[in-house]
């Protein structure tokens, strides 16, 4: 793909979040959804390959169906209370319709089917925009929203979610589909909590954002596409091979580490809320998804292939990629934690 389409295709996608994100009137913020959808499309179809063309097809598919069923629901809240802004969902038919199409968009529990298959068949980068940037937009119009929302049904999906990432991550073998299920576990926790208290989801989704981040670059930074890529990590860099188990332990929640800080907030609050059994499910569906964490940082750090004499040399021969992105991020996402008390004030 050449830089200019490149650079037209990533505005299209930032200012279509924006868009959403600065929207009050219910069409505008469908209108963001639908540029940022259409304006995808291309970076997952970029390799022009079976497998990237049924990706592409599916997202497609999938996004379009649920900002339909957005712009349905809004029409149905202007047809019942006369009004179009995006605070004002007082219809119930309208808000159980919104809550189904943003879990569409998001990738939740039980609309989740789209999310491992359509990042399976985009690049690495192209997996970290959807997983990341594409999580925005349906975010910000939960935050929106939520004072009209049901608390039950997102409770009940978060907790879906939590258990259904880790169960299905287990089975997984490569990066990208472990992604995915990290990424539904992770909005579990966001979303069961998003109606008890706002400025938690917000913290956990900036958290998710920055250790995702961390994570994806390591990929892409040695092409690791299969568990059995990443056991060649410190032929590349050793020193990267030791802070991406770091960031993976992160991600898992261990104490010590910024990921840590979200899962503990959250429990906190759910215990505060009387939500006992909630939040013992979700303290024990986080171990599920911790043993696939733990597994990929034991093959990254501990393991080594049957490889040549010569493969000990290839981290001298430096690749050509950029580096500042993948530091900051891993420097946050693994010294964050003391810096809570800053955040909760």
């Amino acid at each position: 793909m050449s830089p200019t389409i490149y650079m037209i295709i990533l505005t299209s996608l930032t200012s279509g979040t924006i868009i959403t994100l600065t929207s009050h009137h219910w069409l505008m913020a469908w209108v963001g959804l639908e540029v940022n959808t259409l304006s995808i499309i291309p970076l997952i179809s970029t390799t022009h390959h079976p497998r990237s063309t049924e990706a592409a097809t599916k997202y497609f598919l999938t996004q379009a169906a649920a900002s339909a069923m957005i712009l349905f629901s809004s029409m149905i809240n202007a047809w019942q209370t006369g009004t179009w802004d995006i605070t004002q969902m007082t219809s119930s038919t309208s808000h159980i319709l919104l809550t189904m199409a943003l879990a569409m968009k998001l990738g939740l529990v039980p609309m989740h089917f789209w999310l491992p298959e359509v990042l399976q068949g985009s690049t690495l980068l192209t997996s970290l925009i959807i997983v990341t940037w594409q999580k925005l937009a349906p975010m910000s119009l939960i935050y929106l929203t939520i004072n009209n929302l049901s608390t039950t049904i997102l409770v009940m999906m978060g907790l879906l979610s939590t258990i259904i990432g880790g169960w299905a991550g287990l089975n997984q073998t490569q990066t990208r589909k472990i992604m995915a299920y990290s990424s539904i576990a992770h909005l579990g926790w966001m979303i069961s909590v998003s109606s008890l208290m706002t400025n938690l989801m917000v913290m956990n989704l900036m958290v998710y954002l920055i250790l995702t981040t961390a994570l994806f670059w390591s990929l892409i930074y040695s092409e690791s596409k299969t568990i059995q890529d990443t056991t060649m990590n410190w032929s590349l860099s050793p020193m990267m091979t030791i802070v991406t188990m770091i960031v993976l332990l992160s991600l898992g929640g261990l104490p010590p580490l910024t990921g840590f800080m979200p899962k503990w907030l959250i429990l906190e609050e759910l215990m505060t809320q009387n939500l006992i059994p909630t939040a013992t499910i979700m303290a024990l569906s986080a171990l599920l998804s911790l043993f696939f964490y733990l597994r990929l940082s034991y093959t990254t750090t501990l393991t080594l292939s049957p490889n040549t004499t010569s493969t000990k040399l290839k981290w001298r021969f430096k690749p050509n990629k950029p580096t500042s992105p993948m530091l900051i991020s891993m420097t946050i996402s693994i010294f964050f934690l003391p810096l809570t008390p800053l955040i909760l004030l």
